[in-house]
């Protein structure tokens, strides 16, 4: 039995260099053996179905993974990532620099994707390997981190450190990585996985032996190097093993990759957590531990924190100085991350946090040309990205946009479009500014949205055409809910997709008219009436828009007076959100009307020359070609609030309910007695609970109302000091809840208000104090504690 990982089958040689997939010292050892053996065949541990796309990885940009997928089926999709500093991407661009043959050689993914669904790359069925057979070999050599165990005997040796040449060859650690693996494999037996894997990868070698190949390397991960360089089963069991395989469709490109998912998860189940230290060890042979504290002091000048260059050499020295008391060949990631807190961050946490963020991980992602097959919808992303000038990133970047100018319009419709493939790009914020024209996102490009973008690719061969398709089948389906297709028209009409527009309009429409739930319907109005809003605002006609949104709040203002009745807490308080949005739905409503003051913003705001302004200033000035008029509209506003009004005198309304009524009412100037309702719900003949939920509806608005308003404010100060201890208790989280909602300025406020109240109170009793009345009394206790009276004169009484 050989364990020096090295077969030899007549006069050919297979030499099997065991690695760990991402590790910077082994991925230069493997480059120097490749070019000391100068193999005719090299095989690495991948899907076979990728050879094609090997000829392809010279053009490529690391970190970048192989994509396999089955046509049709998102859940059955495998990465296999490569950085710059894997062993196996080294032996590739060798093998292709040097002409030499390069094949994969692991199980197909036309059978790996057959299986279950799964998270993609090698992770091993449970108990068919030890955990982690580097952990045990870290145990059995005294360490308690497998990690540091591997960077001692493996990364920081000179031997697979960068160095290799320089000593005349890597083989004699390959040779050692062997003899430990077979002493770990002792007495195993592969799981039906693994065991099929290993099959597949002696089947491969055997085949580059019978093509005439005398020298071949094999680069796998060291676990299975006992499998392919020991004692082999014949070939006859090798094929029974692989017989009747399940099988599908597999297709296979380059995606780009990020160093965040590397640290998160491999295709090969051997993610790393430091890719960015990695790839320093391994770009930076010379010095690595002064270099990298000094990229770290970089980062956190960036953030505008003091750090000279005394910081820098002073955190070398405790770095090597650890690594001398630990007895380490060189100062790892542990030492330099410990010097760093101490002397770069003063120990401040969150600046380690950050270099760990911004170096340790790293935000690098990869990119790969255009020269490699694509889907038709992944290059016209490609061009349009291009043309609107948006580069992806791996980190959070935030993209404001002005939507007057062309450009920014432009982007806006992309990433809508984008949301409705499900590729999850840009995420929408919150718009700074005051106006409709601002759009906020946050883009951060993950390896994901490639898969997505392919699985997509049958709905059409440009992302509008894609999204428009999408678009029709979700509203076709005939599942959507009232609230999904009101969402889809306003996601249509962002995304400037009007061609989708007349099916989906019509499923609503269809919808609509059937769903007897008014809580639906005031689910689902919101949406619309943002919808035909943004569809004036953007030029985007949207037919039939305002027939709906009428007919819609008509069956709300009808059913209403039904769904307020007999409601629990939860009920009432989820309805009183529906009544809020559509409240506040019916208000925009109305304001869509006005000619031109919902498109002004302030002057300040537009700090860009006006030249980037190309559209005619009349477009801002104008109404808005498909407004409601201002009449009906008016009229929308004035027969829902007459509802309210209605529903604000009945006298089965759970108190959440009443009290948010008679705020909304109030503040739109519909009420003249908003204290006698509220004296009449704190009065002694209402139960405390019902009261506090009076409150709490009354003032979910905000707490400036108490602020400005003292009769109000008197009269909830009134009822909460007439509570019993009882009472209060019981009331207290309803009111804990309610005022806790409240800005801290706004409780400040009112806490002043009270305070002055009661020394207002203060003053008044002791200004209306009558000495001669009293006098009797405190005569009365000064003999009961034993003091005599003092005496008054004639005049004093």
């Amino acid at each position: 039995m050989t364990t020096s990982g090295v077969l030899a089958v007549g006069e050919a040689r297979v030499t099997v260099l065991g690695v760990r997939h991402h590790g910077p010292g082994s991925a230069r050892a493997v480059r120097a053996e490749l070019e000391r053996l100068r193999p005719d065949a090299i095989l690495i541990e991948g899907p076979p179905e990728a050879d094609a796309l090997v000829r392809h990885a010279p053009g490529l940009h690391p970190p970048v993974a192989l994509l396999a997928h089955v046509p049709g089926a998102p859940s059955r999709a495998a990465f296999w990532p490569f950085a710059g500093f894997s062993p196996e991407w080294q032996a590739i661009l060798y093998g292709v620099s040097a002409g030499v043959p390069v094949r994969f050689c692991d199980l197909p993914a036309a059978h790996t994707l057959a299986e279950e669904p799964r998270d993609g790359g090698e992770d091993e069925p449970p108990d068919a390997r030890p955990a982690d057979p580097i952990g045990t070999l870290a145990a059995a050599a005294g360490y308690d981190d497998p990690e540091r165990w591997w960077e001692d005997v493996v990364e920081h040796r000179s031997g697979l450190g960068g160095d290799a040449q320089a000593h005349g060859s890597a083989a004699p650690w390959f040779e050692v990585i062997a003899e430990a693996m077979a002493a770990v494999r002792d007495g195993h037996v592969p799981g039906e996985r693994e065991a099929r894997r290993e099959a597949h990868m002696r089947r491969t070698i055997r085949a580059a032996l019978k093509q005439g190949h005398t020298r071949v390397a094999v680069v796998c991960g060291a676990w299975h190097v006992p499998a392919l360089a020991g004692p082999q089963p014949s070939a006859a069991a090798d094929n029974a093993l692989l017989r009747g395989l399940p099988k599908v469709k597999a297709e296979l490109t380059w995606v780009p990759w990020t160093y965040g998912r590397l640290a998160s998860w491999s295709g090969y189940g051997a993610g790393v957590t430091s890719p960015g230290w990695y790839h320093h060890l391994f770009t930076v042979p010379d010095r690595p531990v002064e270099r990298w504290l000094a990229e770290a002091a970089g980062v956190l000048r960036d953030e505008g924190l003091a750090v000279s260059s005394a910081h820098v050499i002073e955190s070398v020295r405790l770095a090597e100085s650890l690594a001398a008391l630990r007895g380490r060949p060189l100062a790892g990631l542990s030492e330099v991350t410990e010097a760093t807190r101490a002397v770069l961050c003063e120990g401040d946490d969150l600046a380690v946090e950050l270099i760990q963020r911004r170096l340790v991980v790293g935000d690098r992602i990869g990119r790969v040309p255009d020269g490699v097959p694509m889907v038709p919808l992944q290059r016209d992303l490609r061009d349009q990205q291009r043309r609107l000038r948006l580069r992806p990133e791996a980190l959070d970047n935030e993209l404001d946009l002005d939507l007057r100018k062309p450009l920014d319009l432009e982007r806006s419709h992309l990433l809508h479009r984008l949301r409705l493939l499900e590729v999850g790009w840009g995420t929408p914020g919150q718009a700074r500014g005051k106006g409709t024209f601002r759009e906020t996102w946050t883009l951060r490009w993950r390896p994901e949205h490639d898969l997505a973008l392919i699985e997509h690719a049958a709905l059409g061969t440009t992302v509008a055409a894609a999204a428009t398709r999408r678009a029709a089948d979700r509203a076709g389906g005939g599942s959507a809910a009232l609230a999904e297709l009101t969402a889809l028209v306003e996601q249509c009409l962002l995304a400037e997709l009007p061609e989708a527009l007349p099916a989906v309009l019509a499923a609503l429409s269809a919808r609509a008219a059937l769903d007897t739930d008014v809580t639906h319907l005031m689910a689902a109005l919101p949406a619309m009436v943002r919808a035909h809003r943004y569809g004036d605002v953007r030029g985007t006609p949207a037919e039939g828009l305002a027939v709906i949104v009428r007919s819609m709040l008509d069956r709300i203002r009808i059913g209403l007076p039904v769904a307020v009745t007999g409601l629990d807490d939860d009920a009432a308080a989820d309805l009183l959100k529906h009544i809020d949005a559509v409240h506040a739905a019916v208000a925009l409503l109305a304001e869509h009307t006005e000619p031109a003051a919902e498109h002004t913003e302030p002057a300040a705001e537009h700090t860009e020359p006006a030249a980037e302004h190309t559209e005619p200033a009349a477009e801002h000035t104008e109404p808005a070609q498909h407004a409601e008029p201002a009449g009906r509209a008016e009229g929308e506003r004035e027969r829902w609030l007459a509802t309210l009004r209605g529903l604000s005198d009945r006298q089965d309304l759970h108190g959440l309910i009443e009290g948010r009524l008679t705020r909304i009412l109030l503040d739109c100037g519909e009420l003249d007695d908003a204290g006698d309702r509220m004296s009449r719900a704190m009065s002694r003949g209402q139960a405390p609970a019902r009261a506090a939920s009076w409150v709490e509806g009354f003032l979910s608005g905000g707490g400036l109302l108490l602020v400005h308003d003292p009769r109000l404010l008197s009269l909830v100060d009134g009822w909460l000091t007439g509570l019993s201890g009882d009472q209060f208790t019981d009331v207290l989280p309803l009111l804990r809840r309610t005022f806790g909602a409240f800005a801290a300025p706004e409780r400040r406020s009112i806490g002043e208000r009270l305070r002055s109240a009661g020394h207002e109170r203060d003053r008044g009793d002791a200004h209306d104090l009558d000495d001669r009345r009293a006098a009797g009394a405190v005569a009365t206790v000064l003999s009961i504690i034993g003091r005599a009276p003092a005496r008054t004169t004639e005049g004093e009484r």
